[in-house]
């Protein structure tokens, strides 16, 4: 079969070949047949080694497709059964899903580190333990969602992990109230989702920050009620708060120079949410005074910080009344064997998320 392999950390190319071969299928395990994916900044910073993964792997975790074969002990899936890719399952019996914390288990990751694909010249890994840049891929049964027959593959993979990762970050994490002053740094596909959620809870004030016009054309589309470029932030923070700060602040690069500056922007006792996946060895500071007199909350989101499962069924369910618009968000498509013009899509800001159709 074919996928995109990525031979060694660092390259900036993908190759598509087709000698892949998915494995590891037997007990608990399920065969998908992949329809749509979608190319996240992920996928990118594991790529140029900023995520751990190990290589040769196959990038891609943002995906959808329908199951070709299902393992012994499988329950509630059967073959044609239309799913999502959940690149991060929760196992039900670890100490964070007992209390209630499911996105925060770790069963997925380990993962992470089996080979789930295999060419010739050996094995190849999938990234985040699932690689949706493929025909094909095996996985843990419960990495695979069903999803409702009106919900296209395209839409389905955005909410596999981008749309749920910023509704989420407004919704769950922060908790926006309504009435309440956002600013969103970074508006690409999880910027641009979570400026939606923090719509949804009805924020009075939003303001999109990014230094691509484009983007910060469309988070105005979306529902920001400013856009403006990073060095126009300060001036926004005056004119709308008087120079007091936003009520909610989030960072959605992955950086401690951006992170800093969604602190120095956020009002005293209002909260900073941080969603960008950064570098290990990139620190954000802040001085103990400043924490403690400031009194700022500062709230990290991992894929939407909630059970993700519940925030799955709350996507379809706002998309179908017409409260966030999914299809928008999908502003290039391309097919396999044109991965690499996603990924100059993606690094040049021209796309929210392009779609490869596989």
């Amino acid at each position: 079969m074919r996928a995109a392999v990525q031979h060694e950390t660092g390259q900036d190319k993908l190759e598509v070949l087709d000698d892949v071969e998915a494995v590891g299928f037997g007990p608990g395990k399920v065969k998908i047949r992949i329809r749509a994916t979608g190319l996240c900044h992920s996928d990118l910073s594991a790529m140029n080694g900023v995520l751990p993964q190990p290589a040769p792997f196959v990038p891609g975790h943002e995906g959808a497709g329908e199951i070709l074969d299902v393992g012994d002990g499988v329950t509630g899936l059967g073959q044609g059964d239309r799913v999502l890719m959940c690149w991060l399952p929760a196992c039900g019996s670890c100490p964070s899903c007992k209390r209630g914390q499911t996105h925060l288990c770790l069963a997925g990751f380990m993962n992470a580190g089996t080979p789930n694909f295999k060419r010739p010249a050996g094995d190849v890994f999938g990234f985040a333990g699932t690689g949706t840049f493929a025909e094909e891929v095996v996985v843990a049964a419960n990495c695979a969602v069903p999803i409702p027959d009106d919900v296209p593959y395209e839409i389905a993979a955005l909410i596999g992990c981008g749309v749920t990762t910023g509704l989420g970050a407004a919704i769950n994490t922060a908790k926006v109230e309504a009435a309440s002053s956002v600013a969103v740094i970074g508006c690409g596909g999880v910027g641009i989702s979570a400026i939606q959620g923090a719509r949804a809870c009805g924020a009075a004030q939003i303001i999109a920050v990014d230094p691509v016009p484009a983007r910060r054309e469309a988070a105005l589309r979306f529902g920001a009620t400013e856009a403006v470029a990073p060095d126009a932030f300060a001036d926004a923070k005056a004119r709308i708060t008087a120079g007091e700060g936003f009520d909610y602040v989030f960072e959605v690069v992955g950086k401690s120079a951006t992170a800093r500056t969604a602190y120095e922007m956020t009002r005293r006792g209002g909260t900073l949410c941080v969603v960008g996946a950064g570098a290990m060895d990139d620190t954000f500071q802040v001085n103990m005074f400043e924490l403690f007199f400031d009194e700022k909350r500062i709230l990290p989101s991992l894929y939407g910080g909630a059970d993700v499962l519940r925030s799955y069924e709350r996507a379809i369910a706002l998309w179908r009344a017409g409260r966030i618009d999914l299809e928008g968000l999908i502003t290039h498509r391309v097919q396999l064997a044109e991965v690499n013009d996603a990924l100059d899509q993606m690094r040049s800001g021209t796309a929210l998320r392009t779609c490869i159709e596989i």
